[in-house]
């Protein structure tokens, strides 16, 4: 590896300096705005109470960390300028904006299991529910992070002849969605604003041609 292919692969993980942002900012959010808050928007809906909770998708749940940072890894080492970029940028902004969010529409949930099974599972579950409080939860950033990801690999020129890990990374992308709502972990509503936020990222990132606007 050259020279100037070490001094591309710095340059993008400047990119990852964004966490350094956004840690400070989801911690302060999560200690200032507290389900007992005044004025919090609970975002329960009718359907959720009779989505089971399913201590077992706490797995897909856990693995969203390591899709997110090896995507991350992946994307830095084979992604051209472009696709790194849209990569880094659909995950940089689209965080902001939900944390923004929060931070002029305070939210939170009440849908948390008063049971859990006492397995393996079902304790990681509780070590879960002990860190991460039920707020902030709209929209969720699990549900569109994942969305960014799939869709990044997806249109990865690098990928372009290898199916199946397009095709494991939808099975992945679409259990970690469906475990935000089986964990009581998000809602409905939060799953809905975590698709929303995306499709409105992808048209501002993937579709439209700043080239030919600055040209006019």
């Amino acid at each position: 590896m050259g020279y100037k292919e070490n001094k591309k692969h710095l340059k993008r993980c400047l990119y990852g300096l964004y966490v350094f942002i956004y840690l400070p900012w989801f911690f302060t959010l999560e200690h200032f705005i507290q389900p007992d808050m005044p004025g919090i928007h609970i975002l329960n809906t009718p359907l959720d109470d009779k989505i089971p909770f399913c201590e077992y998708f706490i797995i897909p749940y856990i693995l969203w960390f390591f899709y997110v940072v090896g995507s991350c890894i992946f994307m830095i080492y084979k992604a051209s300028d472009k696709e790194f970029v849209q990569f880094a940028l659909s995950l940089i902004i689209g965080m902001s904006l939900a944390l923004t969010i929060c931070m002029i529409y305070p939210n939170g949930l009440t849908l948390r299991p008063s049971y859990i099974p006492d397995n393996i599972c079902g304790k990681i579950v509780k070590g879960l529910y002990k860190t991460d409080t039920s707020t902030n939860v709209f929209p969720s950033i699990h549900v569109y992070n994942s969305l960014a990801v799939h869709i990044a690999l997806a249109k990865c020129e690098a990928l372009k002849n290898k199916p199946a890990v397009r095709y494991a990374s939808l099975v992945l992308c679409i259990l970690i969605c469906m475990s935000t709502i089986f964990l009581k972990q998000h809602s409905v509503i939060d799953v809905i604003g975590g698709f929303a936020l995306m499709a409105v990222m992808y048209v501002f990132i993937y579709v439209i041609d700043y080239k030919k606007i600055i040209k006019r």
